[in-house]
């Protein structure tokens, strides 16, 4: 069964953060590579700590073994340096899909008890 083994690894590009540059009167679109490194189909999920200034699209799919997707990271205008940016975090949530399962996104994926991994994209904003 496949939520009895653990979701293997995923790939990010960039791999440790990600870097929006100023100004910020604008709204900016940053896209990152989501490659799953694996050799089970896994559903993913995205979460973000700030949902009012950032967006991602798409926000889950499933990817098949070694398969990719591109994800658009959109920053919305702000006021640089008024607003607490520390804690801005993407965070990227995956799980093996069930045997069998068709591929299509479903959120009870994450709601059992199968075992759900998660990589945080911290985000800087550079003045």
């Amino acid at each position: 069964m496949a939520q009895s083994v653990p979701p293997g690894d995923i790939q990010t590009q960039p791999s440790a953060k990600i870097v929006f540059n100023a100004p910020y009167d604008d709204k900016h679109t940053y896209h990152i590579k989501v490659i799953n490194s694996s050799a089970r189909r896994i559903g993913y999920g995205i979460k973000t700590t700030n949902m009012k200034r950032l967006g991602v699209d798409p926000p889950c799919g499933v990817l098949d073994p070694k398969e990719a997707v591109l994800l658009a990271v959109s920053c919305d205008a702000f006021a640089f340096g008024q607003e607490d940016t520390n804690n801005d975090r993407i965070t990227v949530e995956w799980t093996n899909t069930p045997d069998g399962a068709a591929k299509q996104f479903r959120r009870e994926w994450f709601q059992g008890d199968g075992m759900v991994r998660r990589k945080n994209l911290p985000i800087e904003y550079n003045p």
